[in-house]
């Protein structure tokens, strides 16, 4: 027995499936596994399956097309073939988690393409399948542009493509922000992205911190904040969230600082805990120069920061950012507004192909 891929498109309608797989039933062919692509021309279905050593591809393109099947393609297959595809695609993402520069081999393996490129530019638009070439839109900037013989891509693997290039994009942007922070003394901190797994050491920065520090923060008593909101504090659906560590920054280090940015409409509010015997130190400073940093690159107008009106070091770190701030008091709170400059709106140029000399990856 011998290993097919076959792919071919039927029209979507009852039944048809069933008649394409009667049709490779009578040539001694067992399918192992179908999907189904749905298009604008029709489903397209796409199977793995184990034939007699004596069909050839000329008899399987023939028993596909007296099953109603067109636009067959008909390729041999290997071993790995018979993993299920929702298996490869995790197998896929994990190798990125790893190694989010390896986004083109990735790419590569996922769709079989030929030729996989970066472009440094958003010029092919926002990205789309036409045929045999599909343009990815990389949340960091540019675009992969793939290329393969055959088949036609579909919009299913468009779809599960432009996914692993987002995980992609916020893995590399997380390793972005893995530093090590000098502090004007001589100290050292590291800083990096939390993430859900961070909450038992957050809550020991919190354990850690003065009533008066958690009440400058939460601007309403002292207590910890429950794991559900620690949780969807260090994992925003909009913004980021950083952590300071002392030492090297490995799990067991403590953590010494949470830095948040929460976006909300095209505003995005900042929010400032460091450890008592860490204040006045400049760390305070550093974290939000870097939220204010991110902020700006995510395209927000505005950012948004509720101090007390006695909390003097979160004033005075304001104003060593060295930016227009607006104040509003509303009591005992002051809401202070740092606007960021607008993007230069950018027109979109016509498709055409480009010569690159160096590819991101491949």
């Amino acid at each position: 027995m011998t290993l097919w891929r076959i792919r071919a498109t039927v029209d979507d309608r009852p039944g048809y499936l069933s008649v394409l797989t009667a049709s490779l039933a009578l040539r001694g062919v067992n399918i192992l596994s179908v999907q189904v692509h749905t298009t604008e021309a029709g489903a397209v279905d796409d199977f793995l399956v184990d034939a007699p050593e004596q069909v050839t591809e000329a008899e399987l393109r023939a028993a596909v097309e007296r099953g109603r099947g067109r636009d067959c393609w008909v390729a041999r297959s290997g071993a790995r073939g018979l993993a299920d595809e929702p298996t490869r695609l995790l197998g896929l993402a994990g190798r990125l988690v790893r190694d989010p520069e390896a986004t083109g081999e990735v790419l590569r393996t996922l769709l079989g393409a030929d030729t996989v490129t970066w472009r440094p530019t958003s010029a092919t638009g926002p990205g789309g399948v036409g045929g045999t070439t599909m343009v990815l839109a990389d949340p960091a900037g540019g675009a992969h542009e793939l290329h393969r013989r055959e088949p036609s891509f579909t919009p299913a693997e468009y779809a599960r493509a432009q996914a692993l290039v987002e995980l992609a994009a916020t893995l590399a942007r997380r390793d972005a922000d893995r530093i090590t922070l000098v502090l004007p003394d001589g100290g050292e901190v590291s800083v990096r992205a939390a993430t859900a797994e961070d909450v038992p050491g957050v809550r020991d920065l919190h354990a850690a911190c003065s009533a008066r520090s958690r009440q400058r923060r939460y601007l309403s008593g002292a207590a910890d904040p429950a794991p559900a909101r620690l949780r969807r504090l260090l994992e925003p659906a909009r913004g980021v969230t950083l952590l300071a560590t002392a030492g090297s920054g490995g799990a067991a280090e403590p953590v010494v600082a949470m830095a948040n940015l929460l976006g909300e409409g095209d505003e995005a509010e900042v929010a400032l805990l460091v450890r008592d015997d860490w204040q006045r130190r400049g760390l305070g400073s550093a974290l939000l120069r870097r939220l204010v940093g991110h902020a700006d690159r995510a395209g927000y107008a505005a950012v948004l920061l509720h101090v007390q009106s006695e909390n003097t070091p979160m004033l005075r770190t304001l104003r060593r950012l060295d930016r227009p701030v607006a104040m509003e008091r509303d009591g005992g709170v002051l809401t202070a507004t740092l606007p960021l400059a607008p993007r230069p709106a950018v027109e979109p140029a016509a498709r055409a192909e480009v010569t690159v000399p160096a590819q991101r990856s491949s």
